[in-house]
């Protein structure tokens, strides 16, 4: 069975974005709890995770991380906000 491929959106504790694409969503949010993630959160634990998009392919992620860190704090808050709304069925 094939990877899904993901591009996330982590809310810090400082209240900070971070963006980033993984092929393992779970092992990745523990990662970066744990310490051991990108050195942008490490200082700012714990991360929960705010938003998720799946793919199938990691040029796909890839290109969708880069996307969202082209778009400012306000753009990123509405994608959240639109994400979170249409997984409670709002």
């Amino acid at each position: 069975m094939e990877k899904k491929n993901y591009t996330y959106i982590l809310k810090c504790a400082d209240g900070t974005l971070y963006c980033g694409w993984t092929n393992d969503l779970e092992k990745r949010l523990k990662s970066h709890n744990d310490g051991k993630g990108a050195k942008y959160t490490r200082s700012r634990l714990p991360v929960s995770l705010v938003y998720f998009q799946e793919f199938d392919t990691a040029q796909e992620a890839q290109k969708r991380e880069y996307s969202i860190k082209q778009m400012t704090r306000q753009e990123k808050l509405k994608l959240i906000e639109k994400h979170q709304k249409t997984d409670t069925g709002s």
